[in-house]
């Protein structure tokens, strides 16, 4: 029996193509071109072929070093977010309640933070770190921290790393606490049945139910960090000097500071590569990690919460001498 083809589902997907394109392709399509060309003003463009990314990717010249040293501020920046928010969110969800009116003012709290938009955040810690009118400069600096976020680059660096923890880690407890919540009591009952510690439960429950949520956290605040400008473009402007000038800060410098349209074109696309390939790369490790971890566990069936709790099995017992 031939099935019926209906091409009328084309009707209803054509209008998010049409969305897309417009807000997406059109857009992308410009920058490429601007890239290849350059300008003197008055709309009049010169071809300049792979120039500008020739420039870009040399760090002898000025824009190369210029993207390369903003670069290296990013990766060091997201790295440092993920190597606290993570564990910091994982402890979080770890915490909350799993039942009771607390679970529910618990949520309340966490996601407070997430509902402040990034222009209020950077407000916020722009106001609280100053020395003289702000709470945590005075408090610093009265019992005796010399601090100053806008001119120290140190205090600047804390304040931005501590100003994007106190935003961001309540996304990653709530995925978390979400994971948590998708795992069966009978789990938790068969770990306490067989004496399993708190580490062991951890180890073999928890944490391999939030492998995907904890895949999801990774990524979005991988591409959230990476693509960070607001926040610190509110509170240091990039400074002090360029201290805390990312990638993204120092586009808008190159496009609207500068108006160079095709380095600033040239300098987005590969931006934009850049934080694709390193969510691939992100992806993938962490998907076949997960996948080895389940095909390791498939092929152990003999291991349980004992042997992950350091626990000897307990031997069996011999039937005495004379009883059927």
């Amino acid at each position: 029996m031939d099935k019926t083809v209906n091409q009328k589902a084309w009707f209803l997907v054509a209008p998010v193509f049409l969305v897309v394109a417009f807000s997406a392709v059109l857009p992308l399509m410009t920058v490429v071109n601007y890239s290849m060309q350059d300008t003197f003003g008055n709309n009049q463009f010169f071809w300049n072929g792979v120039g500008w990314f020739k420039e870009l990717l040399d760090p002898s010249t000025d824009l190369g070093g210029r993207f390369l040293a903003s670069l290296g501020r990013n990766l060091f920046f997201s790295l440092v977010i993920l190597a606290i928010e993570v564990p910091l969110g994982i402890v979080v969800a770890l915490s909350m309640p799993r039942q009771g009116w607390t679970v529910a003012a618990c949520l309340v709290i966490l996601a407070l933070p997430l509902l402040i938009p990034w222009n209020v955040v950077g407000t916020i810690w722009q106001i609280f770190g100053r020395p003289d009118i702000g709470l945590l400069g005075y408090v610093l600096n009265a019992i005796g921290i010399d601090y100053n976020y806008v001119s120290n680059d140190i205090d600047a660096w804390v304040t931005v790393i501590v100003m994007d923890v106190w935003h961001w880690t309540s996304l990653v407890a709530l995925l978390c606490y979400a994971g948590l919540k998708s795992i069966p009591e009978a789990y938790y009952q068969a770990a306490q049945i067989d004496g399993a510690s708190r580490w062991a439960v951890f180890k073999a429950i928890q944490l391999p139910k939030m492998n995907r949520v904890l895949l999801i956290a990774v990524l979005l605040r991988f591409m959230d960090s990476f693509m960070i400008y607001t926040e610190p473009f509110v509170v240091t402007g990039g400074g002090p000097g360029n201290s805390t000038t990312f990638v993204s800060i120092e586009l808008v410098k190159i496009a609207l500071g500068q108006f160079d349209l095709g380095k600033a074109a040239a300098l987005s696309l590969v931006y934009n590569l850049i934080i694709l390939i390193v969510c691939w790369i992100f992806y993938t490790v962490m998907t076949n990690a997960g996948v080895e971890r389940k095909v390791q566990a498939e092929s152990e069936p003999a291991l349980d919460f004992k042997a992950s709790a350091g626990l000897k099995p307990v031997p069996a017992l011999k039937p005495k001498e004379g009883v059927a």
